[in-house]
């Protein structure tokens, strides 16, 4: 099941009136309603891109753009009042990594791969899955695997699934800096008994998206993930949640990815276009397979 991933594109998303309106009561409000109440138009703009929309035949947020009276970033951010859709910050102290194109860019190309790779993943693997939990590996550091994960979980979580991500790259973690969470209690502190499960962060009261940051490193990384606690956990997690995703170390460097592998209900081998060394894919799906792991498809990445 190759999937493959582009660089993003920013794109634009218009208005999107349907020919049966909701109720009165439950009708999404205007476009430029929301882009007055957010101080980024007037009244007058507002009859001026209405005028400019009749004229061209364009909606109202492709008009107000080419108006120049609003950015597209603009637009997204009220598409995403008018619908209820979480948009997270980015790019500032309290944002999301810019590589979380998911959360705050979600009409970008590659976020629309990432869909087409949810929807084959929920109308085939997960809906017959014996354990609702992913593994996201690659043969080595530096191939995106982070990156996929934290998108991927994203992009599920928006789609109204109660979604949990563990960076469970208890070696080189990433997650807490994607997702920008304190890293001193996570899932090392899980496994030795020094935090509870509600130590899992809810990134956004809108966005069912739970992040388990790894913690501390600990010097035992392996002896942690291949005790009976670490089945438990996992176990008491698939059952709260409609699907986990396991962020793993890299398959060829430890074998802590195989471990993690075998234990979750399925695999995603990642690799990068022009990275990925032959010998190593190859290695690491050996690896895989020698510890019984289901690996369900592969993800060429081009980000």
């Amino acid at each position: 099941m190759p999937f493959r991933a582009r660089a993003p594109v920013l794109t634009t998303t218009p208005d999107n009136p349907v020919s049966d309106p909701a109720p009165r009561h439950t009708r999404p409000r205007a476009l430029g309603a929301l882009l007055m109440d957010a101080g980024r138009l007037t009244p007058a703009d507002v009859d001026e891109i209405e005028a400019h929309a009749e004229k061209t035949g364009q909606r109202f947020g492709d008009a107000a753009v080419q108006l120049k009276k609003v950015s597209p970033g603009d637009i997204e951010k009220a598409l995403a009042r008018q619908f209820n859709y979480a948009l997270l910050p980015h790019g500032s102290p309290d944002g999301v990594h810019d590589s979380v194109i998911a959360a705050y860019q979600p009409q970008s190309a590659v976020v629309e791969d990432l869909r087409t790779i949810r929807s084959r993943l929920a109308l085939g693997w997960l809906t017959g899955a014996a354990r609702n939990v992913l593994a996201i590996t690659s043969p080595e550091r530096g191939e995106g695997r982070s990156w996929f994960a934290a998108n991927l979980a994203t992009v599920f979580a928006q789609a109204g699934e109660r979604t949990l991500l563990i960076d469970a790259d208890l070696r080189h973690p990433q997650q807490h800096q994607l997702f920008n969470l304190k890293n001193d209690l996570g899932l090392s502190a899980l496994l030795t008994g020094r935090a509870s499960r509600d130590v899992a962060i809810r990134v956004h009261p809108q966005l069912r998206l739970f992040v388990l940051t790894a913690g501390l490193v600990p010097p035992n990384p392996q002896e942690l993930l291949t005790r009976e606690v670490f089945d438990f956990v996992l176990e008491r997690f698939s059952a709260q949640f409609d699907l986990v995703v396991l962020d793993t170390p890299a398959a060829t460097e430890t074998s802590d990815a195989e471990i993690l592998a075998a234990r979750a209900g399925a695999a995603i081998l990642m690799t990068r276009r022009n990275c990925t060394h032959r010998v190593k894919l190859v290695q690491a799906m050996e690896c895989l397979q020698r510890s019984g792991a289901k690996v369900i498809g592969s993800v060429v990445n081009e980000y």
